[in-house]
């Protein structure tokens, strides 16, 4: 498996949307990555726009930079609850500054302007947080993935399939030094 040993975070709130967490965690799981759902509360179930339902394996205060390779943001209305969540948004800051991969998609980028991340980086998102991303420092471009060093980024659930693939691609060249 080419990601055997990498651990990923997803995080969870509800209201996520539902493809943009179930086909990164398929894809990463797919790939030999372990990953966990990451919410406010764990074992709570959580459910996605669409219907879909999942449950959190951790809590969002328990889990440690230290503990994962990377951290993964899906969109819908989630991120706006996210953003809130103080243990979320540390997080996501302190993966940044690690140096691991962090990826967020459609609303997703809502928790990296929280986090205070954005200054001199460009990324995509969903359009109607773009000027958000732009008021936080970051520079939007509208296309379907956007890498910038540790950063990936993508706009709406069509862009998955090249989402998916810069995750994994990126956490196989780390995986391999």
């Amino acid at each position: 498996m080419l990601l055997s040993g990498v651990r990923v975070a997803i995080l969870v709130e509800d209201l996520f949307e539902d493809t943009e967490l179930t086909s990164p965690r398929d894809a990463l799981s797919a790939a030999g990555a372990k990953v966990t759902l990451v919410g406010p509360m764990a074992g709570k179930a959580y459910t996605g726009k669409h219907g879909a339902v999942v449950t959190a394996d951790l809590a969002a205060g328990a889990a440690r930079v230290d503990d994962f390779d990377a951290v993964v943001i899906p969109g819908g209305y989630a991120p706006d609850k996210m953003r809130l969540r103080h243990a979320m948004v540390d997080l996501v800051r302190d993966t940044i500054a690690a140096g691991k991969p962090v990826a967020a998609i459609c609303h997703g980028p809502s928790v990296l302007i929280n986090a205070n991340v954005l200054k001199g980086k460009t990324l995509t998102c969903w359009p109607s947080i773009a000027v958000d991303v732009k008021n936080a420092g970051g520079r939007y471009v509208d296309r379907p993935v956007v890498e910038d060093g540790n950063l990936i980024t993508s706009r709406k659930v069509d862009d998955l399939p090249a989402f998916n693939d810069a995750i994994v691609r990126q956490l196989e060249s780390r995986s391999e030094r």
